[in-house]
């Protein structure tokens, strides 16, 4: 055996990046493995994500499940998830003594609902597995050399150059294409970032005394496009979140973008009514209470608040018996509750959790090995990737199966070196 040392650099302190390390250092205790962060912040997305609990992944035993919740990189997302999917995740953290518990909605969190929970876990398996972690270390060129591997050169705490066979970049989702330069120069493309995972500004909204009042259930359209979802909404100072506008965010991340952010947002409030089953309950209920106020009793389950306002919209006045409301009214009152419109100016990143539509081409990538299919021994994980989820543990489940993955591959690509 050769006492040639070889080694593996991976750039990037985030989830991906501490997979990817941590499964290429114990699939290969004979390489040298650095991780490489250019801040002095390790695992920040980990440590604020699901308010602070950490959303590790989400409860779905098949690939099939997994890949209807991304908007982009689905169909390429299937093979990898057979290889490392959610139930690998869950078994990967309970043998380091993390057990994970599974909520109502399908959303997976840790026993402790502590995110340093995760975070220290990822920190422990790193240090046991012989990573090298260099913070305040950045990569400022990439120089792919002659004979294979390359020589990075850093700025920060490491300012010598390092020579790499393998590199792994898991840098994360950037907001601008020109963040993406330095690997445009290892002429890789990259499809233009834009925001997924944000929550709408409505700064007229007719609702906006009614911050932090919700729904459980309710349909999101935006006017005059293919684009809705249906899911807890939450009304706020500046609009309207929750799932349901999250999501449609994500599915809708590039016609937004290319809309300026600006349209219509339809609610529905009750979406488990039609119109047409809607005048039935109603003309049923008022022969049965006409007497009662139409204001003061909230109907539909839905809050007193949000009643309220919405049968104030329809116009009808607070001492107004169900025996007395005119059809005109009534009318109004059903396009409010299944068509209320929003008229919808910019949005809000959600809490701190920002995430990217865009990102090197899964096209460029061999999605079984994480390697560019343009640059040997150059391997990608993570948000860099033009790969991103919706909301409940999505986005954490592929940088844990591409960082897997790409690990893998690299150690494995190394040990025929090390057994000559």
């Amino acid at each position: 055996m050769t006492n040639v040392t070889h080694t593996v650099a991976v750039l990037g302190g985030g989830a991906a990046g501490f997979f990817g390390a941590i499964a290429c250092a114990e699939a290969n205790p004979l390489l040298t493995v650095y991780l490489l962060e250019k801040t002095g912040k390790l695992l920040s997305k980990v440590r604020i994500s699901g308010g602070g609990r950490c959303n590790v992944t989400h409860a779905a035993d098949t690939p099939a499940q997994l890949v209807q919740h991304y908007p982009r990189g689905a169909k390429q997302l299937k093979e990898p998830f057979k290889q490392f999917g959610a139930p690998d995740t869950v078994r990967w953290f309970a043998s380091r003594g993390v057990p994970l518990k599974t909520e109502a909605d399908g959303r997976m969190f840790p026993v402790t609902d502590s995110s340093e929970t995760i975070a220290q876990c990822l920190l422990e398996a790193a240090r046991k597995a012989g990573v090298r972690i260099l913070t305040h270390t950045a990569v400022e060129r990439i120089e792919p050399q002659p004979e294979g591997g390359f020589r990075l050169h850093l700025s920060g705490n490491q300012a010598e150059p390092l020579a790499v066979d393998k590199l792994l970049v898991a840098t994360g989702g950037a907001p601008k294409a020109e963040q993406y330069a330095w690997l445009q120069a290892l002429a890789h493309s990259v499809e233009a970032p834009v925001p997924s995972l944000f929550t709408f500004n409505v700064p007229q909204s007719p609702l906006k005394e009614l911050p932090g009042v919700s729904v459980p259930q309710a349909r999101v359209v935006l006017a005059g496009e293919k684009l809705e979802y249906q899911g807890p909404l939450l009304i706020t100072h500046w609009g309207i979140s929750g799932p349901a506008v999250l999501k449609l965010s994500a599915w809708g991340a590039r016609r937004l973008a290319q809309l300026g952010y600006t349209g219509t947002a339809l609610i529905n409030w009750i979406p488990e009514y039609t119109e047409e089953t809607l005048r039935d309950w109603l003309h049923t209920f008022r022969a049965e209470n006409g007497r009662k106020g139409v204001v003061s009793n909230a109907l539909l389950g839905l809050p007193q608040r949000l009643w309220r306002a919405l049968t104030e919209l329809a116009g009808i006045g607070p001492e107004t018996r169900w025996s007395d409301l005119p059809a005109k009214q009534q009318n109004r009152l059903i396009e409010v509750l299944l068509r209320q419109p929003l008229a919808v100016r910019g949005k809000t990143t959600y809490k701190e959790e920002f995430v990217t539509c865009g990102g090197i081409p899964l096209a460029e990538v061999n999605m079984k090995t994480m390697e560019s299919r343009l640059v040997p021994g150059l391997y990608f994980a993570g948000e860099v990737l033009d790969i991103d989820g919706i909301t409940g543990g999505f986005n954490f489940q592929a940088a844990w199966t591409t960082g897997y993955l790409a690990g893998q591959a690299m150690a494995n690509a190394v040990l025929p070196q090390l057994n000559k």
